[in-house]
């Protein structure tokens, strides 16, 4: 390789690397933390294995982020909608009224689905109740990144219906303690 070719190299590796650096600091802006995952419908008509393994990826579902501070008090809240590949990524300043974030008392969970088969929220993988931000899945210079498993919905065909008993139902007045 003569001079000529060494050359290019160099400049070819300067070049790639520029663009790499750059690619990262757009995802890695100083003190913001980003929080990602995707949303699948669970469709329970489906053998086992598609059912458990076969999530199809929802596009329009909104997830939100709510974070509290000591006193259980809302600091920060916002949401996304997820994308053609059922992904979505919120993103959240580090500091919010000049203190920081307390990322343990932060929390991520589904809020609707404009789908109109596949629009019941289910706990699989905790997106009904909502899953606490622990332990960053990367950190890189200024890029914190959280990478949850994954949200699902189901369709009503699949939802387990609600066959707890309340005692404070009225009870039927024509027989002694019987339940409708």
């Amino acid at each position: 390789m003569g001079f000529a070719g060494a050359l290019v190299f160099i400049f070819a590796s300067m070049l790639v690397g520029c663009t790499n650096n750059l690619a990262v600091s757009a995802l890695g802006e100083p003190g913001v933390i980003h929080v990602g995952g995707k949303v699948l419908c669970q469709d329970c008509t489906q053998g086992w294995n598609k059912w458990v393994n076969g999530g199809k990826p929802m596009k329009g579902v909104r997830v939100s982020l709510t974070c509290m501070d000591k006193r259980s008090r809302v600091v920060h809240y916002t949401s996304d909608t997820t994308d053609e590949l059922g992904q979505y990524d919120l993103a959240v300043n580090k500091y919010v009224n000049g203190k920081e974030l307390q990322t343990k008392r932060c929390s991520v969970r589904l809020v609707s689905s404009q789908d109109t088969v596949c629009n019941i929220l289910t706990d699989f993988g905790g997106g009904k109740s909502g899953v606490k931000l622990n332990s960053p899945t990367s950190v890189y210079r200024s890029l914190i990144k959280y990478v949850l498993n994954p949200f699902y919905y189901t369709t009503p065909m699949c939802d387990k219906p609600d066959t707890d008993v309340d005692v404070s139902e009225p009870k039927d007045s024509h027989r002694q303690g019987g339940y409708y």
